[in-house]
């Protein structure tokens, strides 16, 4: 395993890089956001130790920016704000684990290695059908270029019609993809978000309804 260590207090890196090599760990480090970012433009790292107050772009920054590369390392805040709102904050930045200060080195070690077990997670593909570009990775829609604003439940429903490649998807497939297994089976949710989001994405219209069958992306005559 090879980690990096971003914290701007020397002696406490220092102490966690030689601690880290006693657990046969590789580990570097750098005293600030922009060495960080040098480091990460060339070296494959599994796991970076994130402090999140230091120099130049802060630790969120710096997770935000990891969060949105393919195969990044996992990221490990570390840091002395212990409220939930801060550890909310800090897994909405992209971190993967969250550890205050003060800490044990054991633990450090013990939530490293569970993160290196951890499978990389792959980037879904961008769809693009019909002038309409859907990015799941960054959860943006484009048609035409300009930028869609959807809620959560249209841009599932536009996902799972878009992944079945102009085939016809039913209204209880996508109760089953894009609501939870609570949903009412006679409920008119689908119906009214396919509505909006057709509006959302402007005219002509893509969504198109089959009869009797479900909804299909698509000029209407196709």
């Amino acid at each position: 395993m090879r980690v990096l260590i971003v914290e701007d207090e020397p002696f406490l890196a220092e102490a966690i890089r030689d601690g880290l090599r006693l657990e046969a760990i590789a580990a570097d480090i750098a005293g600030d956001g922009d060495t960080a970012l040098e480091l990460l433009g060339y070296t494959s790292y599994d796991v970076v130790v994130l402090d999140r107050d230091i120099p130049g772009p802060n630790g969120d920054e710096i997770a935000r920016h990891l969060s949105a590369q393919p195969a990044a390392p996992r990221v490990l805040m570390l840091t002395a704000a212990d409220r939930l709102d801060d550890k909310a904050s800090g897994f909405e930045s992209g971190a993967d684990d969250y550890l205050t200060k003060p800490f044990v080195l054991r633990e450090l070690v013990m939530r490293l290695h569970a993160l290196a077990r951890r499978p990389a997670a792959s980037t879904p593909p961008v769809l693009e059908q019909h002038g309409i570009r859907l990015d799941p990775f960054r959860r943006e829609v484009y048609r035409d270029g300009r930028y869609v604003s959807l809620t959560r439940k249209q841009f599932a429903v536009l996902q799972v019609l878009m992944g079945a490649g102009g085939g016809v998807v039913s209204a209880e497939t996508l109760l089953e993809r894009a609501w939870d297994e609570n949903a009412d089976p006679f409920t008119n949710a689908v119906r009214i978000t396919i509505s909006t989001l057709r509006k959302r994405l402007g005219e002509p219209w893509l969504i198109q309804t089959v009869a009797g069958v479900g909804y299909r992306m698509g000029p209407a005559d196709a």
